[in-house]
């Protein structure tokens, strides 16, 4: 084993999970039913290493919508497939803003960065198909390479997720008058839904997440998801943006690029060391799992994860 994996072995995940519970903060989303439904007390941790061992807490095989911490994994099938069309439409830098601000880049029209809804919807577009049948199955199929084991996407979040996605269909229309997105906005806005709609546990995307850390194979199955320099742009972007406008207080506490969402799940990849995730639903102003971001900023410190550190050897 190595030194991170000794580390790893040696922390309570249970202990820390117990401790994250005793914080009340947040506030559990509630933009649409099944979120408003989740049970606050949820909170789980998983660790997954080099060695294809995932160590984990109570509570890490409760399935939840993926949400947004989609988009760095939809972004690296887009790069897959497309990167040429994706780095002409979407940008890679911070906006300081909310997620699904009503924003493009000025003069360009492009969306500012595939980490909020409006870059997510172009890079979901983006992806190889040519129907949103195709472009689903691509998107789910690639985010089981991730996880290493099949994926399924809850219906009812689906349907609610276009019900309830008025600002996505506003970007969506604005980008579509720009020429940005070049498929009918019905079809962008259900696509998106779709991606963000898929079922994981928090071993699960642990896992997803260690397979952008060991440059794109999954430390489980040995399968490559994505090529060692796609990972690391995907990385990259998470650690500058993934966090929306709280991405600088996150660098700087935890230093590990990651991904947040609203269905209060947190996935981190800490390059050639190992992935984590982290879910409880309460959620803080910035749209990130309250208990979450104070876990992640533990393992950091802990296992000296963060990626500017001086300590490590």
């Amino acid at each position: 084993m190595t030194d991170i994996a000794d580390a790893a072995s040696r922390l309570d995940l249970d202990a820390l999970r117990l401790r994250l519970l005793e914080r009340d903060e947040g506030k559990v989303n509630e933009s649409i039913p099944e979120l408003a439904n989740a049970d606050p007390g949820v909170c789980g941790i998983a660790l997954a290493l080099r060695d294809g061992q995932v160590l984990s807490s109570e509570d890490t095989d409760v399935e939840y919508s993926i949400q947004s911490a989609v988009k760095p994994f939809v972004y690296a099938l887009a790069l897959a497939d497309d990167a040429d069309r994706v780095h002409d439409a979407v940008g890679i830098e911070p906006t300081g803003e909310a997620f699904d601000a009503i924003r493009l880049e000025s003069g360009s029209g492009r969306a500012p960065n595939p980490m909020v809804n409006a870059g997510a919807l172009l890079t979901a577009s983006f992806v190889r198909g040519s129907s949103i049948e195709e472009r689903a199955q691509r998107i789910l199929d690639g985010l089981g390479l991730f996880a290493g084991q099949d994926l399924r996407i809850d219906d009812s979040v689906v349907e609610s997720e276009q019900k309830h996605g008025d600002r996505n269909h506003a970007l969506a229309h604005l980008m579509r008058s720009e020429g940005t997105l070049q498929i009918p906005v019905d079809d962008a806005v259900a696509g998106y839904a779709r991606s963000c709609s898929v079922l994981v546990t928090t071993k699960q995307l642990a896992v997803m997440g260690a397979t952008l850390a060991f440059g794109g194979v999954n430390p489980m199955t040995g399968r490559r998801a994505v090529s060692e320099d796609i990972a690391r742009d995907v990385m990259s972007v998470m650690a500058t943006c993934g966090v929306y406008d709280g991405s600088g207080t996150w660098f700087r506490r935890v230093g590990v690029p990651a991904k947040s969402s609203v269905s209060g799940a947190i996935v981190l990849s800490a390059p050639q060391l190992l992935g984590a995730a982290v879910h409880s639903p309460p959620l803080d102003p910035q749209g990130t799992s309250a208990r979450g971001a104070v876990g992640a900023e533990v393992l950091s410190d802990e296992l000296d994860l963060h990626v500017l550190s001086t300590s490590r050897s």
